[in-house]
């Protein structure tokens, strides 16, 4: 594994681990890295300090978030982690989770083949641009789904 520090086209800058570094030139030649603030598809490795190996072939650790009794390491670190988890507790709690069948049940929805309702789940790119383009109103969600978390 390897830690990238990324920057986007318009300068937001963040962190991404990948398989290797082919791994990472695949991914990001197949637009599929993209900047967790704006979206942005346009995304360069920024400069970054090497991680220093100490004598006895341990990595020298890093500053490390601390863990208090008001701010336990799985809290959220700044507004925005706040505010992407409240989404997807809000996602989570007034949706369905439809899982890979989205693309065929948000058709079925808007065609009025099933009962109207919100819902959430996976869908291919090339099936989530066909939904696009024929008019059914979706859109990507910033998060990972619960089943697919540790």
């Amino acid at each position: 594994m390897i830690r990238y520090s990324l920057k986007c086209s318009s300068g937001h800058a963040f962190d991404s681990w990948f398989q290797s570094a082919d791994a990472y030139e695949s991914l990001r030649g197949a637009g599929m890295v993209m900047c967790p603030e704006c979206g942005a598809a346009e995304v360069e490795k920024a400069v970054m300090a090497p991680q220093v190996r100490a004598s006895r072939g341990r990595a020298t650790p890093g500053p490390a978030p601390e863990e208090t009794p008001e701010r336990p390491l799985s809290a959220p670190a700044d507004p925005r982690e706040a505010a992407l988890a409240d989404l997807k507790r809000r996602v989570e709690a007034t949706s369905d989770y439809v899982g890979m069948n989205f693309a065929a049940e948000a058709r079925a929805i808007h065609d009025g083949d099933a009962p109207a309702r919100s819902i959430h789940g996976e869908a291919r790119a090339d099936e989530a641009r066909k939904l696009i383009e024929d008019g059914v109103p979706v859109a990507p969600l910033p998060f990972t789904p619960k089943s697919k978390t540790n």
